[in-house]
């Protein structure tokens, strides 16, 4: 779809990417979603705002992907209700329950009203997002004492059982329950509830400055801190108009795919684990050990916190650093293409993999399943590709995509990304470009709005900002490509026995804290 076929005035945003941004009525939520999804376009983020300060009303914002590029649109609500749009797009579903338990406002006629992130944390007519809500109010703290009976579905039948997991697990992983309805060993039904973590991050934000929220932003999640990081740096590029040195681009992409290589390199390990060869993780843990303490040496931070900044980068490299990830790339890149032949020649790995937790094309396109999982179930979708930012409009990423979508398509796929990615980085540092490495940040005019828009090692990462008065932001959302991918986490094991949902859940590997603000 072509943005020139919505009945809208659009603004386009001063952004790195190309975003355009509409205001819509009540009808023209819901049409601009149906046309966008009729056109296989797809639901990026949604999100709600408390506009009480301005002394307007409560609005709704979706970020849209359409021909041309991300068509954020913004309904302001008469009264607490919007249009419901999870027929549509269900992945909103979360996302809608989400704003309700935030702000208070409500998709009408939606089939899931339950409530999300709330749990018992605080009273039903609390709403922590709002701008009237203190984190210094008792019920912030204490909570509700209310019974947190939250209405799982049931399946009732003979021979059938549930097994609850979580919400505290036996291994040093985030909180998550799931509730398995089970016959034998085979999985009837998965329901998740995810929550726990509730951080308040995005309420914190609303106290920061520009300056401050990019250290917060880095740590949203922190398996993705580049991709969160560069993300709010255009963000805040957008709304102040700067263009960071041509250098610092070339070094945000360097970051991102180190990045990318190190999370993959974990979970090749944990997937071998899973299937029972020990030895994988062995190896592969050594690997990513490595690789992280040449992050550590070369940019400060094993996990590359604080190296991305508004404006460009806070460390650059100089030439015996570039000469040591040269040899660091050709090391690593022989090394998994050795232990790939072993992966793929392991019979007792292969037979776990293959046909495990699939999710068929169809219903990864109807679901809207992102990032590498929805590559390995022929979504053919990449930010990299599709829009690419500079320097990636100059490095021609051969995107890697499969079609089986089980938990052997979704290995592959993370084997070709970390070749991919090696690759890159060789391109990276055979061209990079000479020069400052960070512009400064000029004050932000009141009441502008960015967007930020990265493709992370798991997917489409989104920062929406609005900035205040006195260079403050007034409220930030950050979108985590989780929201999209639970759901289909709990239609891929369908079928499959409980004993391999560690195996595909670690093949997904969605984020817990991402998505839990």
């Amino acid at each position: 779809m072509k943005l020139e076929d919505f009945q809208l005035e659009l603004t386009q945003l001063a952004s790195a990417m190309p975003v355009w941004h509409g205001r819509v009525d009540a009808r023209q939520w819901r049409t601009a979603c149906q046309q966008v999804r009729e056109k296989g376009g797809r639901l990026v983020a949604l999100w709600a705002d408390d506009n009480s300060d301005r002394g307007e009303a409560f609005s709704v914002h979706a970020a849209l992907t359409v021909q041309s590029g991300l068509l954020v649109i913004t309904l302001t609500l008469d009264g607490e209700t919007f249009p419901d749009v999870s027929d549509i797009f269900p992945g909103a579903s979360r996302m809608q329950r989400a704003a309700y338990d935030l702000f208070g406002v409500k998709a009408g006629n939606a089939a899931d009203q339950r409530k999300w992130l709330r749990h018992s944390a605080w009273p039903a007519n609390v709403f922590p997002l709002r701008k009237d809500f203190s984190s210094r109010q008792p019920s912030a703290v204490t909570g509700s004492g209310e019974t947190d009976d939250y209405p799982f579905v049931r399946v009732e039948g003979e021979g059938v059982h549930e097994i609850p997991v979580g919400p505290v697990h036996a291994g040093t992983i985030e909180p998550g329950h799931f509730r398995f309805s089970i016959v034998g060993e085979g999985i009837l039904r998965l329901e998740e509830r995810l929550g726990y973590k509730h951080k308040g991050i995005e309420k914190l934000f609303e106290s920061m400055t520009l300056a401050e929220g990019a250290r917060l932003a880095g740590r949203v999640s922190g398996d993705s801190t580049v991709a969160y990081a560069w993300a709010y740096a255009m963000a805040v590029e957008g709304v102040t108009g700067v263009t960071p040195p041509p250098r610092a681009l070339w070094l945000r992409a360097l970051l991102l795919e180190r990045e990318r290589v190190g999370q993959h390199l974990w979970d090749l390990g944990f997937l071998g684990n899973d299937a029972g060869l020990a030895f994988g993780l062995a190896q592969f843990s050594r690997l990513r050990e490595d690789w992280l303490r040449m992050s550590h040496a070369l940019f400060g931070h094993r996990y590359l916190m604080d190296a991305v900044v508004p404006g460009g980068v806070a460390r650059d490299v100089d030439a015996d650093g570039m000469v040591r990830m040269r040899d660091e790339i050709h090391d690593v890149g022989k090394a998994v293409a050795l232990l790939k032949n072993i992966y793929d020649e392991h019979a007792g790995l292969q037979d776990r993999f293959i046909a495990c937790g699939r999710v068929k094309p169809d219903l990864a396109d109807r679901m809207g399943l992102t990032g590498l999982a929805g590559r390995a179930s022929a979504a053919t979708w990449d930010l990299r590709v599709q829009f690419p930012p500079v320097p990636y409009d100059n490095l021609d990423v051969r995107m890697a995509t499969h079609r089986n979508g089980d938990v052997a398509a979704r290995v592959t796929v993370r084997f070709e990304e970390i070749a991919e990615s090696l690759r890159l980085i060789g391109m990276i540092l055979s061209t990079l470009p000479g020069g400052d490495i960070v512009e400064p940040i000029p004050d932000a005019p009141e009441n502008a709005f960015g967007i930020g828009w990265v493709e992370g090692w798991r997917g489409e990462v989104l920062i929406a900002l609005e900035t205040g008065a006195r260079n403050r932001i007034r409220r930030l959302h950050p979108h985590d490509p989780s929201w999209q991918n639970w759901p289909l986490l709990e239609r891929a094991v369908l079928g499959n026995i409980v004993p391999d949902f560690p195996l595909i859940n670690k093949s997904f590997n969605l984020s817990y804290s991402g998505h839990d603000l």
